[in-house]
């Protein structure tokens, strides 16, 4: 049944996946092409709209999966499986963590997996750029989205710029150099 597939799909991506909703999207890709549930440009299309939609990029992604899957029943399965094991390990763990959160061990597991998340993260954001033909062959469009990329960085880091006006500062200038 199409119903419980996507259910136990998102169930797991839900208790396996660390780190937020980005963190979550290369996981996701795999499940979903590995079901043969959309190709990489369409989940390409899924990510991009749940990343301008409000709310979690992760739980939006699975419910719009869902939704290209099996209809208004596939969408409630997929985030109801997606939001389900944050519900129950919030919780479980949610009467405890004040003790454990001074733990040695705890402390130092949460530390360690600060880089591994940073990893997925900007692992999910190049198979990201690749998949939509932004890193690839060096053109003058790959050169544009590198300086972009770039000058929001240091936008972001040196200036303390808020991200509100750097995605609105290039969003303008990419309207001006690419119309």
């Amino acid at each position: 049944m199409i119903y419980w597939d996507i259910f136990i799909t998102f169930l797991m991506i839900g208790f396996v996946s660390f780190g937020g909703g980005y963190a979550m999207i290369p996981v996701i890709e795999r499940q979903v092409t590995e079901h043969g549930w959309m190709g990489i440009q369409d989940f390409t299309d899924v990510i991009a709209v749940a990343g301008m939609s409000p709310g979690p990029i992760g739980t939006n992604s699975a419910i719009f999966v869902g939704y290209q899957v099996a209809g208004l029943s596939g969408a409630v399965f997929a985030a109801a499986g997606m939001v389900l094991p944050s519900l129950i390990i919030v919780v479980l763990v949610g009467n405890f963590f004040s003790r454990l959160d001074k733990n040695p061990w705890v402390q130092s597991a949460f530390y360690g997996l600060r880089p591994i998340i940073t990893g997925l993260i900007f692992y999910g954001a190049i198979r990201f750029a690749i998949s939509n033909h932004i890193f690839g062959d060096l053109s003058m469009d790959t050169l544009g989205a590198m300086l972009f990329f770039g000058a929001s960085l240091v936008a972001l880091l040196r200036f303390r710029m808020h991200p509100f006006y750097v995605i609105v500062i290039s969003g303008l200038s990419s309207v001006v150099i690419y119309s």
